[in-house]
């Protein structure tokens, strides 16, 4: 079959691999009918992690049963179905608890697996014509038939999620403020999940013309950062208070405007400026342990400074982690369904599967209005 495989530091390509097939009893084969390109993707794609030549992207996925394994029971072929972007087993600790990011089974000395991703398991990812899904009873969401919603079904598989979780991690209530850096795909889904919760101001803060336009787009308030201190500049709208709450959706890549060069902890001590004290931050952005790109010895060690002391001042709380998918997907897929959210507004561009890489290459360079690409493997190119 085709896939998206990563070659080298800025290069994937299109390779023919072999076809998954079913390796345990409780296992399906799903033929992949969407799959997106996530802006986590990007991070290996740019050589900033130890991923291996030959692994094949793609961890939001979704698509058609086409075989099903003799342990399965809640399933069948031709089904049409989502998989959260983590691996989970269902009975372990912490997927018992809900924490299905952190599941303890599917990657033997680590909290958490994912589809195509380093460090993340042995899962295959979907950024090809078929994918196979481990423990599918537990992580297939069942999904209408037919095609519509294609484009906001998919994102169910990550960043729908994500964003939600981000405003779950920061307590997000009714007639709050909220302040979300960065306008990429989770950073929008973010402002997106607080004015679903009922968030009465929502700023968005980014330098990207088209991304702060979405912004604006769904009601929320774009503060672009080259014209001032965002911190200033939400202070100034809210009455010098600051809002209630804060989202982190940039992570470790974050850089600075005048130099153009990367200085991880510049969102979290931004958030820790625009948080009214006693307030609470979110943090689904991604933060590595390891980078070996970090623009130094200690970023390079997941080590960054952060304004501890104004955090403490303040009595600001902080919550972080990856989202557990399986907590929200249902839930955002039947607010899809009865028309009252339709995420696949940040959906930018609907690819085949054989442009990946030059829509790799743009998606990086953040260029041509490229915010969330989605490929589709049948699609004719």
């Amino acid at each position: 079959m085709k896939a998206v495989v990563y070659e080298e530091p800025y290069t994937v390509r299109i390779e023919d691999v072999e076809d998954p097939g079913i390796q345990h009893p409780n296992d399906v084969i799903v033929r992949v009918t969407s799959t997106a390109i996530c802006g986590s993707d990007l991070h290996m794609y740019e050589g900033r992690t130890a991923v291996e030549p030959g692994t094949v992207f793609g961890h939001e996925n979704m698509g058609i049963i086409e075989e099903i394994g003799s342990g399965v029971t809640s399933l069948k072929v031709g089904e049409r179905v989502v998989m959260p972007f983590n691996v989970a087993c269902g009975f372990c600790k912490n997927c018992l608890a809900g924490k299905t990011a952190f599941c303890l089974t599917v990657n033997p000395g680590f909290a958490g697996g994912a589809y195509g991703y380093v460090a993340m398991g042995p899962y295959r990812g979907g950024q090809a014509d078929r994918v196979r899904v481990p423990y599918a009873d537990f992580n297939c969401l069942k999904l209408p038939e037919g095609d519509e919603f294609e484009s906001d079904f998919v994102l169910l598989a990550d960043i729908f999620p994500t964003g939600y979780h981000g405003c779950e991690l920061a307590d997000v209530s009714p007639g709050e403020s909220v302040a979300v850096y960065g306008a990429g795909p989770v950073g929008l889904m973010a402002a997106y999940a607080a004015l679903l919760r009922g968030a009465s101001m929502v700023f968005v803060v980014d330098r990207v013309p088209e991304r702060l336009a979405k912004a604006e787009q769904i009601g929320a308030i774009p503060i672009d950062f080259t014209a001032g201190d965002p911190a200033e500049q939400i202070r100034d709208m809210t009455g010098g208070e600051g809002t209630d709450k804060g989202i982190d959706a940039v992570g470790y890549q974050a850089k600075v405007q005048d130099t153009g060069h990367e200085e991880p902890a510049i969102v979290l001590n931004a958030l820790v400026e625009t948080v009214r004290a006693t307030g609470k931050l979110g943090v689904p952005g991604l933060y590595v342990p390891s980078d070996p790109g970090g623009p130094n010895e200690s970023a390079q060690h997941g080590q960054l400074l952060v304004a501890i002391g104004k955090l403490f001042e303040k009595g600001l709380a902080v919550a972080t982690g990856q989202s557990d998918v399986k907590k929200y997907n249902r839930q955002l897929r039947d607010l899809i369904i009865t028309g009252r959210a339709k995420p696949s507004f940040v959906v930018s561009h609907e690819l085949p599967l054989d442009q990946a890489p030059d829509a790799y290459q743009k998606f990086d360079k953040r260029i041509d209005g490229y915010t969330k690409v989605v490929l589709h493997p049948a699609l004719a190119a």
